[in-house]
C-alpha cells in the first residue's frame, strides 16, 4: 500500500467508505498487480497493530481505568484489584462526573485520558454497548483495552478488528476474557481469581478462563509462580492471540518457560507453530513451551461453549493442532494439573523446545510428549484459598444455542427479504455456483467462496464489513475470473453479500442458478438452496434481528439444549454409549474434562458447562439435565473455582441429591476458590458421594463406576 499519510484521530469511526477515502492511496490498476495488492495492504494494516504489542506488557507502572466503573461487577472486581496493590486510578461513567471508592468518575474516555493518563481500560460495558466502549478507548489512543464481556455481537467485532488493524496506538484483549495479571507487578486488570497466582517464571497464555486458573494453580503449587498471564479469550474475533503473547514473553527477561492453552477453532495455534519454529531456528537457547488444547472429542458442527470454539471448514481441528505444536517441539500435555511439575523439570534440565528428545515420554508422531504418569499432582498438593481445501457444495452447518442456523424456506425467505430472486422446484437448470461467505478467523474478516457445480473453487474474496458498493464491485472483479461466467453472478453475488452483512450472519451457503433456455444475458439467476447461521448475540446481546431470530424452529432442536439455555447452561448430549454424566464449570474445562476421560478409557454421555459463575440453582439444574439420560450411569462432577465458589457448588450438590432423588454414583473433584469449605460440606454430608481433589484418580474412579453401573 502507497500510503501518503495517516489520520491523526479516529474521529470518524465507523468507516462508511473504503480505506483510500481515509488515507489517499493509489490503487494498481491490473487485477493482477490487485492481487498483490489485495495481500500486502492487510499485512501493512496488520504491521501497524503489531507495534502495539509491547502494551501487553503491564505490571506496577501500569495506570488503569475502569470504564462503567460504577457498575456491580466492576465495583467488586476494582476493589479486588486495589487491595492486590493495581495501580487503578479512576474509571468512566456517561455523563456523570464524581467519585467512586475514593478515586475519580470522568464522562467520557476523552476527558479520562486528559486527566488520569492511563496505560490500560478494563471494559466492563454490558455486550450490546461493549463495541461502542472499545471504539471510544481507541478513539482516545488508550495504549490497552481488556474487554471482559461475553457475546458482543459478531459483526461489531469485525468493525472493531478492521479499526484496530488500520492503528498504531492501541492493543485490545479479548472479548469473552478474563483478563490479565502481572503477578510480579501486582497489577490485575479484569477478574483472575487472585489467590492462586504468584510472582515467577512461567508466562502463560490462554483461550479458556478455567483452564487458565487451573494451569495458574499448577505453576504455584510446583514453585515456579508467573511471570505474565495473559487470557485472550475464546472470541471468535480476540485482539490477541497467541503469537502476540509470545512475542512478549521472548523478549520478557522475567520469563523462563511458555504455556500455552489453546482450544478446537480458528487457527491461533497454527500460527504459533510458524512462530515458534521460526523462533527455534533464530535463538540459540530458546524457552521451553509448553501446551494444551481442548476439544479432542468437540463434536462438528457444533460450538462448544465459547463463541469461538467450533472448527469451520478450513479448519484443522484438536488432534491435528496437538501434532503440529509437538513436531515444532512443544511439549504436550492432556491435563493443566500436570503443567507445574513438567515445566519445573523442564527448567531445571534447561530444556528448550529443540532439546527434548531424552525426556521420558510417549510417542507422538515423531515426537516425544511427556508420559501423563510421570508427573501427576499428589492429594496432599492443594490450591492456595499444508491446509486442508474444502471444495464439497454441502460444507458442515454450526448448530448450537448461541447462533440460529435456518434451513430450507426460512432462509430462502430471508434471502427474498434481501431483494435476492429465489426458486425451489420445477426449473430446469442451465448452469449453478455454490457460494459459501464466512468469516475467516486468520485475517479476521469476511470471506466470500464461489466454487461451481463440479465442486472447483473459482474464486476467494475477502472483504471488510465497511465497504461500500463500489469497493466490493472492484473486489469482485479484481479476484474472481472474467472467463467462466462468473461476471453475470456478479450482481446477486454483491447482494448476498450485503445480505450477510444486514442480517449479520456467521455462515451462509447458497446455490445461484441459471435458468436454462435462453441467451446468457437474459437466462434469469436466483438463489434454489440457503443455509444460514446467524449471530445470535446480535439479537440477545442488542435487540438486532428480531425478524431472524423469529424463524428459528426450537421443534427441530433438543430439548434438554433447550432447557439447559434457559438455566444459562450449555448441555450437549453426545451421540454413542457414553455413560458418564459430566458436569463442569467453564467451556475449555468442559471440553478438556471429556478430551481426558475418553482418553482414559471412558464413555461420555453430555458436555455440560455450568458457566464461569455456575450457583446452586444452576448445579440443580444441570443434575436434572444428566439425569434424564438413561444412559448416565455415574456422574463426574469436576470443578475449578475462579470465580464460581466451590462451597456453592457442594450446596448444589447437596440440593440435588435433597430434590432429584440421586441414585448414581457421584464422583466429586472440587479445586479452587474456597475448596476447603466446599471439600468438608461433602464429606461431613453422610451421602454416598466420592470426593477426590486429584483429577488421574477422580477421573479412574467415575470410569470404573460407570463400568459397572
Amino acid at each position: 500500500m502507497m500510503l501518503r499519510g495517516r489520520p491523526k484521530s479516529f474521529k470518524r469511526f465507523p468507516w462508511a467508505s473504503s480505506l483510500c477515502r481515509h488515507y489517499r492511496c493509489v490503487i494498481p490498476s491490473t487485477p493482477e498487480s490487485r492481487e498483490r495488492y489485495d495481500k500486502s495492504s492487510w499485512r501493512s494494516e496488520r504491521s501497524q497493530y503489531d507495534n502495539t504489542i509491547s502494551n501487553l506488557k503491564i505490571g506496577s507502572h501500569t495506570r488503569v481505568i475502569f470504564q462503567g466503573f460504577t457498575g456491580r461487577q466492576a465495583t467488586f472486581d476494582a476493589k479486588q484489584s486495589l487491595e492486590y496493590g493495581t495501580n487503578i486510578v479512576g474509571g468512566v461513567k456517561p455523563g456523570y462526573t464524581g467519585e467512586h471508592l475514593g478515586l475519580p468518575v470522568l464522562p467520557n474516555m476523552r476527558a479520562a485520558m486528559k486527566r488520569l493518563r492511563p496505560d490500560a481500560t478494563a471494559v466492563y460495558v454490558a455486550a450490546g454497548q461493549a463495541a461502542s466502549a472499545i471504539e471510544e478507548a481507541i478513539e482516545a489512543e488508550i495504549p490497552l483495552v481488556v474487554a471482559v464481556a461475553e457475546h458482543i455481537p459478531l459483526h461489531d467485532m469485525l468493525r472493531i478488528q478492521k479499526i484496530l488493524r488500520t492503528q498504531s496506538k492501541t492493543r485490545l484483549v479479548g472479548p469473552n476474557a478474563p483478563g490479565m495479571i502481572s503477578p510480579i507487578g501486582k497489577c490485575r486488570i479484569g477478574f483472575p481469581p487472585i489467590p492462586f497466582f504468584s510472582p515467577g517464571s512461567v508466562g502463560i497464555v490462554a483461550k479458556s478462563g478455567t483452564l487458565s486458573y487451573e494451569t495458574v494453580a499448577s505453576t504455584t503449587r510446583a514453585g515456579l509462580g508467573q511471570s505474565l498471564v495473559i487470557g485472550m479469550g475464546g472470541d471468535i474475533l480476540p485482539g490477541t492471540d497467541f503469537v502476540d503473547a509470545l512475542n512478549v514473553f521472548e523478549h520478557d527477561e522475567a520469563t523462563e518457560g511458555i504455556i500455552m492453552v489453546g482450544e478446537v477453532g480458528g487457527d491461533a495455534e497454527e500460527q504459533a507453530v510458524t512462530w515458534i519454529k521460526q523462533y527455534n531456528q533464530r535463538t540459540r537457547d530458546p524457552k521451553p513451551i509448553m501446551a494444551l488444547v481442548a476439544g479432542v472429542e468437540a463434536v462438528p458442527g457444533r460450538v462448544m461453549g465459547h463463541a469461538g470454539a467450533f472448527a469451520a471448514v478450513h479448519e484443522r481441528g484438536a488432534k491435528a493442532k496437538i501434532k503440529r505444536l509437538a513436531s515444532a517441539g512443544v511439549v504436550m500435555t492432556d491435563h493443566p494439573a500436570k503443567f507445574g511439575l513438567v515445566m519445573k523439570s523442564l527448567l531445571r534440565r534447561g530444556i528448550g523446545t529443540e532439546k527434548q528428545d531424552h525426556l521420558p515420554g510417549w510417542s507422538f508422531g515423531n515426537k516425544k510428549l511427556l508420559r501423563p504418569s510421570h508427573f501427576r499432582q499428589g492429594r496432599s498438593m492443594h490450591t492456595l484459598t499444508k491446509r486442508p481445501r474444502h471444495t464439497s457444495a454441502h460444507p458442515p452447518q454450526l448448530n448450537q444455542q448461541r447462533n440460529i442456523h435456518l434451513t430450507g424456506q426460512a432462509s430462502l425467505t430471508i434471502l427474498g427479504n434481501c431483494g435476492i430472486p429465489i426458486e425451489q422446484h420445477g426449473v430446469e437448470v442451465q448452469d449453478s455456483i455454490t457460494v459459501l461467505i464466512d468469516v475467516y478467523r486468520g485475517r479476521l474478516q469476511p470471506r466470500l467462496r464461489i466454487i461451481d457445480r463440479h465442486h472447483s473453487r473459482l474464486g476467494t474474496v475477502n472483504f471488510e464489513v465497511t465497504d461500500s458498493s463500489d469497493t466490493l464491485t472492484d473486489r469482485l472483479r479484481s479476484r474472481l475470473p472474467g472467463d467462466r461466467g462468473i461476471d453475470d453472478y456478479h450482481p446477486l453475488i454483491r447482494a448476498l453479500i450485503q445480505c450477510f452483512l444486514d442480517k449479520e450472519a456467521l455462515l451462509m451457503h447458497v446455490i445461484l442458478d441459471r435458468e436454462a433456455g435462453g441467451s446468457r444475458m437474459s437466462s434469469r439467476i436466483y438463489a434454489s438452496m440457503a443455509n444460514i447461521t446467524f449471530d445470535d448475540a446480535a439479537y440477545r446481546s442488542s435487540g438486532r434481528q428480531k425478524d431472524v431470530h423469529e424463524l428459528r424452529d426450537v421443534a427441530l432442536e433438543v430439548p434438554e439444549e433447550l432447557e439447559a439455555e434457559e438455566d444459562g447452561i450449555v448441555y450437549i448430549k453426545l451421540k454413542g454409549d457414553g455413560n458418564i454424566g459430566t458436569l463442569v464449570n467453564g467451556a475449555g474445562l468442559a471440553m478438556n474434562t471429556v478430551d481426558t476421560l475418553v482418553a482414559r478409557g471412558g464413555a461420555c454421555a453430555n458436555f455440560l458447562d455450568t458457566g464461569g459463575k455456575a450457583t446452586r440453582d444452576t448445579v440443580k439444574a444441570s443434575f436434572r439435565l444428566i439425569l434424564r439420560d438413561a444412559r448416565v450411569t455415574a456422574v463426574f462432577v469436576n470443578i475449578f473455582g475462579g470465580l464460581t465458589l466451590c462451597d456453592m457448588i457442594a450446596e448444589g450438590i447437596l440440593l440435588a441429591y435433597r430434590d432429584l432423588g440421586i441414585k448414581l454414583p457421584v464422583v466429586v473433584r472440587l479445586r479452587g476458590t474456597n475448596e476447603g469449605v466446599g471439600q468438608k460440606m461433602i464429606a461431613d454430608s453422610g451421602l454416598p458421594l466420592l470426593a477426590y481433589d486429584d483429577f488421574e484418580e477422580a477421573a479412574k474412579k467415575v470410569i470404573e463406576l460407570a463400568g459397572k453401573g
